[in-house]
């Protein structure tokens, strides 16, 4: 049986899983990602470097997920600017010193991979995946395959209108999910009262009425984004993950209620909204299993 490699460089950190080709986790790792501008290849190569040395499995086949638009010819991130130096344009079979092919996929793309071969949504075909952290990502699988699009732009769902302010989102679009959800603009969105969705969620639980005002709002975004999708692309289910979906029952219950308002729903059949159960692990097990389809 196949032993393969899954690395998911991000911004904070490098993972890897390594499995045997049935899904049998063989073990995983973690390491800070340095991403500083540096002459000859960048830092987090090395450290992938050193990972690969340290899990010794010199016969794996390794596949890589990484923020960004993936090559067409699935080697490298074509287009991620303004972070990761060096990660553009970076071709993953010469960087690890590769002897096979090392196909490269978009992070979220990855992770939905993974949940479908492995977790939250194993034997699905039709399935949408958000992810939820700094920003919003996602991908689609349709009809069993992952929807690509012809610059692998599919599945950024963050980049969707969903009213609001006119501040642009990182693709330009004003009133998008991702300034309504993510992270990265909660401080604008809290007037400076908090840095991260878990102190929000906290204060939300704690009574604190403010708190509660901005967590629903944000959760109206994303149930109309979701009614959305689900219109257009029809999944029998949504997987949730990244570090919001971590406020589990405090996300999922009211997301539940709002849908219940805004789904449309045939026959009374409602789309199944779920975590994510390979919770940050799940790029890395795509990673892995896209090595399999070379």
């Amino acid at each position: 049986m196949k032993t393969l490699i899954g690395l998911d460089v991000g911004g904070t950190l490098i993972k890897a899983t390594a499995l045997r080709g049935d899904g049998t986790v063989l073990g995983q790792w973690k390491r800070p990602t340095e991403d500083r501008p540096v002459e000859g290849a960048p830092l987090f190569v090395r450290t992938a470097r050193e990972m690969l040395a340290e899990i010794n499995l010199p016969d794996a086949l390794i596949g890589v997920a990484a923020p960004g638009l993936a090559s067409p010819d699935g080697r490298s991130i074509a287009f991620m600017p303004e972070r990761m130096h060096g990660l553009e344009g970076l071709d993953w079979t010469v960087a690890l010193g590769a002897q096979r092919p090392v196909p490269v996929l978009n992070d979220a793309h990855a992770a939905l991979l993974g949940e479908v071969w492995c977790g939250a949504a194993a034997g699905s075909r039709d399935v949408v995946m958000l992810t939820l952290g700094t920003g919003v990502g996602g991908a689609i699988l349709t009809d069993g395959r992952l929807l690509r699009g012809i610059r692998n732009r599919a599945g950024h769902f963050g980049h969707v209108w969903v009213g609001g302010g006119l501040e642009r989102s990182l693709a330009g679009m004003p009133g998008s999910l991702d300034m309504a959800v993510g992270n990265a603009s909660l401080q604008a969105r809290s007037e400076g009262r908090f840095r991260s969705t878990h102190e929000l969620v906290a204060a939300h639980l704690g009574g604190d009425t403010e708190a509660t005002r901005i967590w629903l709002k944000s959760l109206e975004a994303l149930a109309l984004a979701l009614a959305s999708f689900v219109n257009i692309l029809d999944p029998e289910a949504i997987i949730l993950g990244g570090g919001i979906a971590r406020a589990g029952a405090a996300l999922f219950e009211p997301l539940k209620s709002l849908l219940d308002e805004y789904e449309w729903r045939p026959a009374n059949q409602c789309v199944r909204i779920v975590p994510a159960l390979l919770d940050e692990w799940a790029g890395t097990y795509g990673a892995a299993r896209q090595t399999l389809a070379l």
